[in-house]
């Protein structure tokens, strides 16, 4: 089972955000864009992150999105994880791009390994056991922090972390009203979970 295949964000001018995310992380097929005018304020309740092999990948993938538009939220460092930096794209979106290296093996390259969605739940449990409940196997769980479900076939990951928690990892307050301005396609779909975000049954339309 793949929980996710697909993944929507409505932003005000599609045409716009897709030159950005081309010119930013070179995603064309990894992203669907719709728009929409759903009011919508401060945090949103969702980060995307992109892993990468080095911490050159993550300066290059960081700087093309700067140069396109993006705004800075915690400058490109090294952590305890490894290294790794946070932006806002124009559309609202926030970004994380990381790597678990702290050193690097080669010249930087703009290979994306990995994209997660991470989830701000309220309720750990039971946002866990609404997912669970639907079908989605957990591949890692660290106490009522941060779940991690097993992506099978699908090049996103899906994860769950608490919001205040995703809120400050990312540099932002976790307030926030309105509208996600995300629709996740998969095979469990259609629902709405229990933090507010919308499922929809979809058809494969990501590529690796």
């Amino acid at each position: 089972m793949a929980p996710i295949e697909s993944i929507t964000l409505e932003v005000d001018d599609p045409t716009v955000a897709q030159r950005f995310y081309t010119s930013a992380f070179g995603l064309d097929t990894q992203l669907r864009l719709r728009a929409s005018e759903a009011p919508t304020a401060g945090f949103r309740g969702f980060t995307l992150s992109l892993t990468v092999s080095q911490p050159a990948t993550v300066n290059s993938l960081i700087g093309s999105a700067l140069e396109a538009g993006a705004t800075a939220l915690k400058p490109a460092a090294k952590s305890f994880w490894g290294y790794g930096g946070v932006v806002r794209a124009p559309d609202g979106t926030i970004w994380k791009v990381a790597t678990s290296e702290k050193k690097d093996t080669g010249p930087a390259t703009r290979e994306i390994d990995e994209i997660v969605l991470l989830l701000g739940v309220d309720d750990m449990v039971a946002s866990k056991g609404f997912y669970v409940g639907r079908g989605l196997a957990v591949a890692k769980s660290f106490s009522r922090m941060y779940v991690e479900f097993a992506a099978g076939p699908s090049p996103v990951k899906l994860a769950l972390y608490r919001r205040r928690a995703l809120a400050k990892d990312v540099g932002v307050s976790p307030d926030g009203t309105g509208s996600h301005r995300i629709v996740i396609g998969g095979d469990a779909g259609p629902f709405t979970d229990p933090d507010g975000f919308a499922w929809k049954a979809a058809s494969p339309a990501l590529t690796p």
